[in-house]
């Protein structure tokens, strides 16, 4: 082989390891299963805080124009009517991708630390066992933020409803923890990444950027409803599986895309 032929089969194999370094997504569209079908609310349950399973009070969660939107027209205010919309099968091994955007204001009444939120709830309890007037379903909330036009505001940040994880090798315990994103200001669409290896890893990327990664998904005993959980499950807290869902915290936001694509053990 020449020089300049082997210059370039260099030049190809380090963008090859650039691209596996990294974004895990690299295979092809029809591996993905699409857990949004653009059409309706078809396999997935709505749960509002103060509500009952499936009363989806005011339209919150809705279709319009092949979007799944999070809208507040109905609302005369928030009043803290949290809400998370679940898909109706769980998973262990998986890259679920998301494609979302904030957009308008804030409703009426909605926390300051809510101005442009949502998240990517993983290894979440199911719908059915949340008690009526909980907020947040025991889970790993992959945090999405949107930028306020001025400040510095990362997206795809860690909380930990209910739950724990490693890292460096100690249990962090921290509620929440910031991504190594940038800030993405506008109504412009972003993409999230969620690459959940059981109880053994989870790793966060934005538009094919890692961002964060941790280990040993657990309940955290110390929250009311993780220890009821770890009670049924005769004292496990690790993590291995569980629902997804995506969060109303009362900013309007919209979902283009929700596909899953199952990973092996």
């Amino acid at each position: 082989m020449k020089a300049w032929q082997m210059k370039n089969l260099t030049a190809c194999l380090g963008l090859i390891m650039s691209i596996n370094c990294t974004s895990t997504v690299l295979a092809a569209d029809e591996e993905w299963l699409q857990l949004f079908n653009g059409k309706n609310l078809d396999g997935w349950k709505v749960k509002l805080t103060g509500y009952d399973l499936n009363d989806n009070f005011g339209n919150t969660f809705r279709v319009e124009d092949g979007v799944m939107k999070v809208r507040y027209d109905a609302y005369d205010k928030f009043g803290r009517t949290f809400g998370h919309i679940f898909y109706d099968q769980p998973f262990d091994n998986y890259v679920i991708r998301v494609e979302y955007r904030f957009v308008g204001d804030q409703a009426n009444e909605g926390p300051g630390w809510a101005l442009r939120n949502s998240g990517i709830m993983v290894h979440g309890q199911s719908p059915e066992s949340m008690t009526k007037d909980q907020d947040f379903p025991v889970s790993i909330e992959v945090q999405l933020l949107g930028g306020d036009g001025t400040k510095n505001r990362t997206t795809s940040n860690l909380c930990t409803p209910g739950t724990n994880v490693v890292m460096d090798d100690k249990l962090f315990k921290p509620h929440c923890t910031s991504s190594s994103s940038k800030t993405y200001h506008g109504e412009q669409w972003v993409t999230a990444e969620v690459e959940v290896r059981g109880s053994k890893s989870i790793k966060h990327f934005v538009n094919g950027e890692l961002v964060l990664e941790y280990t040993n998904p657990q309940l955290d005993e110390r929250d009311a409803n993780a220890a009821k959980l770890i009670e049924q499950a005769g004292g496990d807290k690790m993590l291995s599986g569980g629902t997804i869902s995506l969060q109303s915290e009362s900013h309007p936001v919209d979902f283009r895309k929700v596909e899953l694509r199952k990973l092996d053990d």
